[in-house]
C-alpha cells in the first residue's frame, strides 16, 4: 500500500493545477473578447455596405456603373464573413476545449480534497454530459435554444443574406430577370446557410469522438450528476 503525499506535495499540485486554471481562463476570455470585436466589425461593415449601396442607387438612378459597384460591395463583404464565420466557429471549438480542460482541472481538485466537490455547481467530469452541464448547471438548455441563441448561428443567417445578395446582383448586373435573379439568390443563400451549419455540427462531432475524457459524468459524485 502506497504511504499518502505529504502536505506539500499536495499543496504543490495544488498550486500547479490553479496556475493551469488561471492560463485557460485568460486565454478564454481573450478569445471569447477577440471574436466578439470581429463580429462587431464584420456586422458595422455589413451596415455600412448596404447604406452605401442604397445612396449610389440614389445617385445613379440604379443604372450605369451602380451594377458594378454594388457587386463589388457585396463580394466583398461576403469574404468578410466568410472569414468572421471561420473565426467564430474556430473560437467556438476553442471554447468547448477551454470548458473540458476546466472540467478536468475541477475533477483534480475534487481528487485532491474530496470534501469540495459537492460545493462545485460546474462539473467535475470531463465528457460531453459534463461539458453541457458546465455551460449550464442550473437547469439543461434545448438544442434549439443552443443553436438560435449563439453568435455562430448569428454570423450564419447574416452570411446567408450577404451571399444571397451578392449572387442575386452578379445575376442582375449580367441582365437576368429581377425574378430570377432573386430566386438563385436565395436558394444559393439557404444552401450556404445549411452547408455552414451542417459543417458546424460535424467539426462538433468529430471533436467529441477523437476525446477519450478521464473521468465520465456517471464516475462523478451523485450530486454532481444530471
Amino acid at each position: 500500500m502506497s504511504e499518502p503525499e505529504s502536505d506539500a506535495a499536495l499543496a504543490r499540485r495544488a498550486q500547479i493545477l490553479a496556475t493551469e486554471h488561471w492560463g485557460l481562463l485568460a486565454a478564454r476570455g481573450t478569445a471569447q473578447s477577440e471574436v466578439l470585436t470581429r463580429i462587431t466589425i464584420f456586422l458595422t461593415l455589413v451596415s455600412a455596405g448596404l447604406v452605401t449601396i442604397g445612396l449610389l442607387g440614389q445617385a445613379t438612378d440604379f443604372a450605369g456603373w451602380f451594377g458594378g459597384a454594388a457587386v463589388a460591395i457585396l463580394a466583398f463583404l461576403a469574404l468578410v464573413g466568410v472569414m468572421t464565420q471561420t473565426r467564430v466557429l474556430n473560437v467556438a471549438e476553442e471554447d468547448m476545449m477551454y470548458v473540458v480542460a476546466m472540467n478536468r482541472l475541477r475533477g483534480a481538485y475534487a481528487d485532491l480534497d474530496p470534501g469540495v466537490a459537492d460545493i462545485f455547481l460546474s462539473a467535475v467530469a470531463d465528457d460531453r454530459a459534463a461539458m453541457e452541464r458546465t455551460y449550464s448547471f442550473l437547469r439543461r438548455r434545448s438544442s434549439l435554444s443552443i443553436l438560435t441563441g449563439s453568435s455562430m448561428m448569428l454570423i450564419v443567417v447574416v452570411n446567408t443574406c450577404v451571399i444571397g445578395l451578392a449572387v442575386a446582383a452578379v445575376i442582375a448586373a449580367a441582365g437576368g430577370a429581377p425574378g430570377w435573379s432573386v430566386t438563385v439568390g436565395a436558394l444559393v443563400g439557404i444552401a450556404v446557410g445549411v452547408a455552414s451549419a451542417a459543417r458546424a455540427g460535424m467539426t462538433f462531432r468529430q471533436a467529441w469522438k477523437r476525446y477519450e475524457p478521464r473521468r465520465t459524468t456517471g464516475d462523478a459524485p451523485p450530486w454532481l450528476r444530471d
